[in-house]
């Protein structure tokens, strides 16, 4: 008897692809009166830069993550599409 697999990274696309496609919908939904609920959220992570400047080499990195109705609506459409895949 053979059993589904499921493959942690196939299910990581569908999470991020919920993620994006929901916080996009979101910010679109910012415009309609009766939908400004969607667009509610918070952003978190790095808002200034960190730098390394090693002389040969400037690196720099900087992370903002938005998290708003749509894109947790979106992320949990996601994994119930996941588990019925």
């Amino acid at each position: 008897m053979a059993t589904k697999e499921k493959n942690f990274w196939i299910f990581l696309i569908f999470l991020l692809s919920g993620l994006v496609v929901g916080g996009l919908l979101g910010e679109l939904a910012n415009k309609v009166d009766w939908l400004w609920w969607l667009s509610y959220g918070q952003s978190f992570g790095l808002s200034t830069p960190v730098t390394l400047d090693l002389s040969v080499l400037k690196i720099t990195f900087s992370c903002m993550i938005k998290i708003n109705v749509a894109s947790i609506i979106g992320i949990i459409l996601a994994v119930i599409w996941y588990r019925k895949v």
